[in-house]
């Protein structure tokens, strides 16, 4: 499982994190999934319980995940603002989160993931997916090179990890 776990961190982080960072989140996350109890007696500091709609090992994947790799919003221009803040001032974006603020969220979706398709060509562009169960925001995604998504939902199924491409799960929604 840790092994699992290591490459589909790698995967949603998009270069974002050290390697040291992933070893220690993917860690952590294959203690809390094999055992729960004796994970949360030696972190007391954790605050999760049984009303969570993932298990431990899954929370602990997502609570871990810095801000530059998980975006977590309640409309698609808060998220897309947290996106393209994620990539720093050097890097042009040809629209602007305001201009998402009065369509329609398939709209919205839809101008986001063109933008993202286009940039990084040289790893198929950026997906952005959704991932696990929000919990505290309407949105929570991360963003995968377009040539690791097949392999990062294989993993997210192995490790029973919700992720899916967010436009496609919105139009399967409507």
């Amino acid at each position: 499982m840790k092994a699992s776990l290591i490459e589909f961190i790698s995967k949603i982080s998009s270069g974002c994190m050290s390697d040291e960072e992933i070893v220690k989140i993917a860690d952590e996350a294959a203690q809390a999934y094999a055992d729960p109890d004796g994970f949360l007696a030696a972190n007391p500091d954790i605050n999760y319980d049984d009303s969570f709609p993932i298990p431990l090992g899954e929370w602990v994947v997502v609570g871990s995940l810095p801000e530059t790799v998980m975006f977590q919003a309640d409309s698609y221009m808060d998220l897309f603002s947290e996106i393209t803040a994620s990539f720093g001032p050097g890097v042009v974006f040809n629209i602007k989160p305001k201009q998402l603020a009065k369509t329609e969220p398939l709209t919205a979706l839809n101008r986001i993931q063109i933008q993202l398709g286009s940039m990084n060509k040289e790893n198929g562009g950026y997906v952005l997916m959704n991932l696990s169960e929000p919990l505290d925001d309407e949105l929570q995604a991360v963003l995968v090179y377009g040539s690791d998504q097949a392999r990062v939902m294989e993993l997210g199924v192995e490790l029973g990890i919700l992720i899916e491409p967010a436009l496609e799960a919105l139009k399967a929604q409507g």
